[in-house]
Protein backbone atom coordinates (compact mmCIF):
# COMPACT_ATOMS: atom_id res chain seq x y z
CA UNK A 1 0.00 0.00 0.00
CA UNK A 2 1.22 3.48 -0.88
CA UNK A 3 2.42 5.48 2.11
CA UNK A 4 1.47 8.97 0.88
CA UNK A 5 -0.93 10.46 -1.69
CA UNK A 6 2.12 11.63 -3.68
CA UNK A 7 5.57 10.47 -4.80
CA UNK A 8 8.07 11.66 -2.20
CA UNK A 9 11.16 13.39 -3.52
CA UNK A 10 14.01 15.60 -2.37
CA UNK A 11 17.11 17.34 -3.71
CA UNK A 12 20.42 15.73 -4.67
CA UNK A 13 22.15 17.81 -1.96
CA UNK A 14 21.18 16.12 1.29
CA UNK A 15 24.56 14.83 2.39
CA UNK A 16 27.70 16.97 1.82
CA UNK A 17 28.92 15.09 -1.24
CA UNK A 18 28.48 14.85 -5.01
CA UNK A 19 25.30 13.83 -6.83
CA UNK A 20 26.03 10.10 -7.04
CA UNK A 21 26.67 9.52 -3.30
CA UNK A 22 23.51 11.51 -2.58
CA UNK A 23 21.45 9.36 -4.93
CA UNK A 24 22.87 6.21 -3.37
CA UNK A 25 21.96 7.53 0.08
CA UNK A 26 18.43 8.52 -0.97
CA UNK A 27 17.57 5.64 -3.31
CA UNK A 28 15.61 3.61 -0.73
CA UNK A 29 14.15 6.68 1.04
CA UNK A 30 12.40 8.61 -1.78
CA UNK A 31 10.80 8.00 -5.17
CA UNK A 32 12.12 11.05 -7.03
CA UNK A 33 15.36 13.05 -6.77
CA UNK A 34 15.71 16.63 -7.97
CA UNK A 35 18.96 17.15 -9.84
CA UNK A 36 20.04 20.79 -9.75
CA UNK A 37 22.60 20.95 -12.56
CA UNK A 38 24.78 23.93 -13.39
CA UNK A 39 27.98 24.91 -15.14
CA UNK A 40 30.04 28.07 -14.92
CA UNK A 41 33.61 29.13 -15.58
CA UNK A 42 34.42 28.50 -11.91
CA UNK A 43 32.46 25.34 -11.18
CA UNK A 44 30.33 22.64 -12.81
CA UNK A 45 28.47 19.68 -11.38
CA UNK A 46 27.46 18.19 -14.72
CA UNK A 47 27.64 14.39 -14.46
CA UNK A 48 29.93 12.40 -16.73
CA UNK A 49 28.50 9.69 -19.04
CA UNK A 50 29.66 7.11 -16.46
CA UNK A 51 27.73 8.87 -13.67
CA UNK A 52 24.65 9.15 -15.90
CA UNK A 53 24.85 5.39 -16.55
CA UNK A 54 24.97 4.72 -12.82
CA UNK A 55 22.05 7.08 -12.17
CA UNK A 56 20.05 5.13 -14.76
CA UNK A 57 20.99 1.84 -13.08
CA UNK A 58 20.04 3.11 -9.60
CA UNK A 59 16.72 4.36 -10.93
CA UNK A 60 15.97 0.97 -12.44
CA UNK A 61 16.92 -0.85 -9.26
CA UNK A 62 14.87 1.36 -6.92
CA UNK A 63 12.01 2.62 -9.12
CA UNK A 64 13.31 6.20 -9.05
CA UNK A 65 12.67 9.12 -11.34
CA UNK A 66 14.62 12.37 -11.54
CA UNK A 67 13.23 15.89 -11.74
CA UNK A 68 15.85 17.95 -13.54
CA UNK A 69 16.11 21.56 -12.42
CA UNK A 70 17.40 23.56 -15.37
CA UNK A 71 20.19 26.05 -14.52
CA UNK A 72 19.34 29.05 -12.33
CA UNK A 73 21.56 31.47 -14.26
CA UNK A 74 19.38 31.42 -17.38
CA UNK A 75 17.15 34.35 -18.29
CA UNK A 76 14.51 33.12 -20.70
CA UNK A 77 12.57 36.38 -20.33
CA UNK A 78 15.51 38.66 -21.07
CA UNK A 79 14.73 41.51 -23.48
CA UNK A 80 18.06 40.78 -25.22
CA UNK A 81 18.04 38.13 -27.93
CA UNK A 82 21.67 37.07 -27.38
CA UNK A 83 20.97 36.47 -23.67
CA UNK A 84 17.89 34.38 -24.55
CA UNK A 85 19.94 32.32 -27.02
CA UNK A 86 22.67 31.76 -24.42
CA UNK A 87 20.06 30.73 -21.84
CA UNK A 88 18.26 28.34 -24.16
CA UNK A 89 21.62 26.83 -25.16
CA UNK A 90 22.44 26.12 -21.51
CA UNK A 91 19.05 24.47 -21.00
CA UNK A 92 19.38 22.36 -24.14
CA UNK A 93 22.79 21.05 -23.02
CA UNK A 94 21.24 19.84 -19.76
CA UNK A 95 18.28 18.30 -21.61
CA UNK A 96 20.64 16.42 -23.95
CA UNK A 97 22.89 15.35 -21.06
CA UNK A 98 19.98 13.81 -19.12
CA UNK A 99 18.27 12.17 -22.10
CA UNK A 100 18.81 8.62 -20.78
CA UNK A 101 17.46 9.30 -17.29
CA UNK A 102 13.89 8.35 -16.31
CA UNK A 103 12.47 11.80 -15.61
CA UNK A 104 9.40 13.23 -13.93
CA UNK A 105 9.96 16.84 -15.05
CA UNK A 106 12.25 19.61 -16.20
CA UNK A 107 11.84 22.60 -13.87
CA UNK A 108 12.30 26.10 -15.32
CA UNK A 109 12.62 29.56 -13.80
CA UNK A 110 11.07 32.35 -15.85
CA UNK A 111 13.30 35.34 -15.12
CA UNK A 112 14.34 38.47 -17.01
CA UNK A 113 17.91 38.97 -15.80
CA UNK A 114 20.18 38.75 -12.80
CA UNK A 115 18.69 40.78 -9.95
CA UNK A 116 15.82 42.06 -12.11
CA UNK A 117 12.62 42.61 -10.08
CA UNK A 118 9.68 41.60 -12.26
CA UNK A 119 7.29 43.04 -9.65
CA UNK A 120 8.62 46.52 -10.50
CA UNK A 121 7.92 46.23 -14.25
CA UNK A 122 5.79 48.78 -16.06
CA UNK A 123 2.97 47.41 -18.24
CA UNK A 124 5.27 47.76 -21.27
CA UNK A 125 8.18 45.96 -19.58
CA UNK A 126 5.84 43.18 -18.49
CA UNK A 127 4.63 42.76 -22.07
CA UNK A 128 8.23 42.59 -23.36
CA UNK A 129 9.02 40.00 -20.66
CA UNK A 130 6.12 37.77 -21.70
CA UNK A 131 6.93 38.12 -25.42
CA UNK A 132 10.59 37.31 -24.70
CA UNK A 133 9.58 34.17 -22.78
CA UNK A 134 7.52 33.11 -25.79
CA UNK A 135 10.54 33.55 -28.07
CA UNK A 136 12.70 31.45 -25.72
CA UNK A 137 9.99 28.80 -25.45
CA UNK A 138 9.91 28.41 -29.23
CA UNK A 139 13.72 28.06 -29.34
CA UNK A 140 13.75 25.62 -26.42
CA UNK A 141 11.12 23.30 -27.89
CA UNK A 142 12.21 23.35 -31.53
CA UNK A 143 13.60 19.90 -32.32
CA UNK A 144 13.88 19.17 -28.60
CA UNK A 145 12.52 15.61 -28.57
CA UNK A 146 10.97 15.94 -25.09
CA UNK A 147 7.18 16.32 -24.65
CA UNK A 148 6.26 19.91 -23.87
CA UNK A 149 4.33 18.74 -20.79
CA UNK A 150 7.66 17.65 -19.23
CA UNK A 151 8.66 21.32 -18.88
CA UNK A 152 7.36 22.90 -15.68
CA UNK A 153 7.34 26.64 -15.05
CA UNK A 154 8.00 27.36 -11.36
CA UNK A 155 6.29 30.14 -9.44
CA UNK A 156 8.84 32.59 -8.02
CA UNK A 157 8.56 35.95 -6.21
CA UNK A 158 6.10 37.57 -8.62
CA UNK A 159 2.42 36.71 -9.31
CA UNK A 160 2.31 33.58 -11.45
CA UNK A 161 -0.54 34.97 -13.54
CA UNK A 162 2.04 37.21 -15.27
CA UNK A 163 3.56 34.19 -17.04
CA UNK A 164 0.43 32.04 -17.20
CA UNK A 165 -0.33 33.12 -20.82
CA UNK A 166 3.03 31.58 -21.87
CA UNK A 167 2.32 28.38 -19.92
CA UNK A 168 -1.08 28.14 -21.59
CA UNK A 169 0.10 29.02 -25.09
CA UNK A 170 2.85 26.40 -25.21
CA UNK A 171 1.24 23.70 -23.05
CA UNK A 172 3.85 23.77 -20.29
CA UNK A 173 3.21 22.12 -16.93
CA UNK A 174 3.72 23.78 -13.55
CA UNK A 175 6.20 23.29 -10.70
CA UNK A 176 4.12 24.59 -7.80
CA UNK A 177 6.55 25.83 -5.18
CA UNK A 178 4.48 25.98 -1.99
CA UNK A 179 7.52 27.12 -0.01
CA UNK A 180 7.72 30.20 -2.26
CA UNK A 181 3.99 30.87 -1.86
CA UNK A 182 4.33 30.85 1.90
CA UNK A 183 7.61 32.81 1.93
CA UNK A 184 6.42 35.60 -0.38
CA UNK A 185 2.89 35.76 1.03
CA UNK A 186 0.88 34.48 -1.93
CA UNK A 187 -2.47 32.75 -1.18
CA UNK A 188 -1.59 29.05 -1.09
CA UNK A 189 -5.23 27.87 -1.26
CA UNK A 190 -5.92 30.00 -4.36
CA UNK A 191 -2.78 28.76 -6.11
CA UNK A 192 -3.70 25.14 -5.37
CA UNK A 193 -7.17 25.72 -6.81
CA UNK A 194 -5.80 27.40 -9.92
CA UNK A 195 -2.65 25.49 -10.74
CA UNK A 196 -2.50 22.09 -8.99
CA UNK A 197 -4.25 20.31 -11.86
CA UNK A 198 -1.45 21.50 -14.18
CA UNK A 199 1.38 20.73 -11.73
CA UNK A 200 3.69 17.74 -12.12
CA UNK A 201 5.90 18.68 -9.18
CA UNK A 202 5.43 20.51 -5.89
CA UNK A 203 8.37 22.06 -4.03
CA UNK A 204 7.92 21.90 -0.28
CA UNK A 205 10.05 23.71 2.29
CA UNK A 206 9.62 25.77 5.42
CA UNK A 207 10.63 29.29 6.41
CA UNK A 208 12.57 30.22 9.54
CA UNK A 209 14.78 33.15 10.46
CA UNK A 210 13.72 35.00 7.30
CA UNK A 211 15.00 32.19 5.04
CA UNK A 212 13.16 29.56 3.03
CA UNK A 213 14.33 26.07 1.97
CA UNK A 214 14.27 24.80 5.54
CA UNK A 215 12.74 21.64 7.00
CA UNK A 216 9.05 20.97 6.50
CA UNK A 217 8.85 21.23 10.30
CA UNK A 218 9.13 25.00 9.71
CA UNK A 219 6.15 25.20 7.32
CA UNK A 220 2.81 26.42 8.67
CA UNK A 221 0.91 23.23 9.60
CA UNK A 222 -2.25 24.70 8.03
CA UNK A 223 -0.46 25.11 4.69
CA UNK A 224 0.93 21.57 4.81
CA UNK A 225 -2.52 20.18 5.67
CA UNK A 226 -4.01 22.12 2.76
CA UNK A 227 -1.50 20.68 0.29
CA UNK A 228 -1.79 17.07 1.44
CA UNK A 229 -5.60 17.21 1.47
CA UNK A 230 -5.57 18.61 -2.08
CA UNK A 231 -3.20 15.83 -3.17
CA UNK A 232 -5.51 13.18 -1.67
CA UNK A 233 -8.18 14.32 -4.14
CA UNK A 234 -5.93 14.16 -7.20
CA UNK A 235 -7.02 11.55 -9.73
CA UNK A 236 -4.61 9.74 -11.99
CA UNK A 237 -0.84 9.90 -11.71
CA UNK A 238 0.34 11.12 -8.27
CA UNK A 239 2.30 14.36 -8.14
CA UNK A 240 5.95 14.54 -7.12
CA UNK A 241 6.30 16.12 -3.65
CA UNK A 242 9.87 17.43 -3.54
CA UNK A 243 11.36 18.36 -0.19
CA UNK A 244 13.49 21.18 -1.61
CA UNK A 245 15.99 21.27 1.22
CA UNK A 246 19.73 20.82 1.44
CA UNK A 247 20.80 18.98 4.58
CA UNK A 248 20.35 15.59 6.18
CA UNK A 249 18.95 17.13 9.37
CA UNK A 250 16.28 19.00 7.37
CA UNK A 251 15.50 15.87 5.38
CA UNK A 252 15.05 13.66 8.46
CA UNK A 253 12.91 16.19 10.32
CA UNK A 254 10.81 16.76 7.16
CA UNK A 255 10.14 13.03 6.83
CA UNK A 256 9.22 12.95 10.53
CA UNK A 257 6.80 15.84 9.96
CA UNK A 258 5.12 13.85 7.18
CA UNK A 259 4.53 10.80 9.39
CA UNK A 260 1.11 12.01 10.43
CA UNK A 261 -0.02 11.78 6.79
CA UNK A 262 1.21 8.23 6.19
CA UNK A 263 -1.42 5.59 5.49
Amino acid sequence: MKKYPFRLGTSSYIIPDDILPNVRYLADKVEDIELALFESDEFSNLPSPEVIAELVALAGEHGLTYSVHLPLDVYLGSPFRDERERSVGKCRRIIDLTEALPKSAFVMHFEAGKGVDINAFSDEERQIFVESLGDSARMLLEGCGEPVSMFCAENLNYPFEIVWPVVEQFGFSVALDVGHLEYYGFPTADYLDRYLSRAKVLHMHGTTGGRDHNSLACMRPEALDLVVEALRKVEGEPKVFTLEIFSEADFLSSVETLERFSS
